[in-house]
């Protein structure tokens, strides 16, 4: 957005912004999050909490939360304190490690009588439903998280993982099951009844009922029944609840602490929307052009490769071309070579031919002369006297 057009943009919107900043003052005043007698709540009593995560398991399953890197059977995650996460809408913390039997505390958005965060919002992504739920719309939110920092109980998460679309993360108190008439996924979960649904003022008595026959077991104190003007969680304990981690806060909520300040600087409060939408503006501004500039340097990268790999296959080839061309003329010169060793060959043929037919030729014989015979042996004549002829 240009600087001219967000000038224009403040000046439309003045109007606006002085709605606005009435709207902002009331939800700080705590119009329109006032306590329901009729709302539902949970009570958490950490006596008889083991500590065996299985709310946590249910949460997730109900919100399609993804699986923590140790399963929910791996106990061993109790010996370090935990926080809510985007990925975790509650956690179970082990507090008092040392003695005979440590002491178990679940942890989750307590859906305030009047939430802080619905009166930091100033989009209203967050409201105070009739049946004591706080609800979170993620249209509405522009990540400001002004929710994070007004909560008292450090519970709503930011997902920074998303850079685009970024949301915040809570407890919604399951109210798609309390819709259908569900209790919540981690009141069913849990295998020993120490999570307890129903009325929030039928919780409070069965909470005091409870501390007042077993005054040796609980703290005569239940959180939640007036911290920063009530919660529909409440929480009985066999220690002080400091010691297990909950914060020690006073009987005044935070939009009645807050309604003084708003209410006296209305056009300041009404005007953050319209400074925010510029800062928004000029963030998605930021990031077009980045988006941009990124572009085109992917596409000179391209187009310096391409180059070089063109360049490469000229060259490639003109190399190919000179080595084709030198075979071509040493096959040529062999070729030549052996026909001039052929034609010398046959030269010198024909020279032993023609120095052949120039010598004289030798006398032949007569065809019917005969051989003049061998002379024959004479045959020795025997000196033995011939024998005497007898007498007839």
């Amino acid at each position: 957005m240009h600087r001219r057009d967000f000038l224009k943009f403040v000046g439309l919107t003045g109007g606006a912004a002085t709605l606005a900043a009435t709207g902002v003052a009331r939800a700080a005043s705590g119009a329109g999050v006032a306590p329901n007698p009729a709302a539902i709540g949970v009570l958490h009593d950490s006596t008889l909490c083991i500590g065996c995560r299985r709310c946590e398991a249910a949460c997730a399953e109900v919100n399609a939360r993804p699986a923590p890197k140790a399963p929910f059977d791996d106990l061993s995650v109790l010996d370090k304190k935990r926080r809510t996460t985007v990925d975790s809408y509650t956690v179970v913390n082990k507090y008092l490690p040392g003695t005979a039997r440590p002491v178990f505390r679940k942890q989750q958005c307590n859906h305030c009588q009047e939430p802080a965060c619905a009166s930091a919002c100033f989009v209203k992504a967050f409201r105070k439903n009739a049946d004591g739920s706080v609800a979170y719309d993620p249209s509405l939110c522009v990540g400001c998280r002004y929710c994070m920092i007004a909560c008292p109980f450090n519970v709503p998460t930011y997902d920074y993982n998303k850079v685009l679309a970024p949301l915040v993360h809570k407890c919604t108190l399951c109210e798609p099951r309390l819709a259908q008439g569900k209790r919540p996924g981690c009141v069913d979960a849990c295998p020993v009844d120490s999570l307890l649904f129903g009325r929030r003022l039928d919780l409070l008595q069965i909470a005091k009922d409870r501390i007042a026959k077993n005054p040796g077991r609980y703290v005569n104190h239940i959180y939640g029944e007036s911290e920063m003007g009530g919660t529909s969680w409440l929480y009985l304990s066999p220690v002080p609840h400091e010691q297990l981690g909950q914060p020690v806060l006073g009987k005044t909520s935070v939009p009645e602490l807050t309604a003084g300040a708003l209410g006296s600087v209305p056009m300041v409060a009404g005007l953050w929307p319209v400074l925010l939408t510029g800062a928004y503006a000029i963030s998605k501004r930021k990031e077009k052009v980045s988006a941009e500039e990124q572009r085109d340097a992917v596409n000179a990268a391209v187009a310096e490769t391409e180059a070089k790999a063109a360049k490469a296959l000229e060259s490639a080839l003109a190399k190919a071309g000179k080595d084709r061309d030198a075979a071509l003329a040493k096959v040529q010169t062999e070729q030549e070579a052996a026909l001039k060793a052929k034609e010398e060959a046959l030269s010198e043929l024909e020279a032993l031919k023609a120095e052949a037919a120039k010598q004289p030729e030798k006398p032949k014989k007569a065809a019917g002369a005969k051989k003049p015979a061998a002379p024959k042996a004479k045959t020795p004549v025997s000196k033995k006297p011939a024998a005497k002829e007898e007498d007839a």
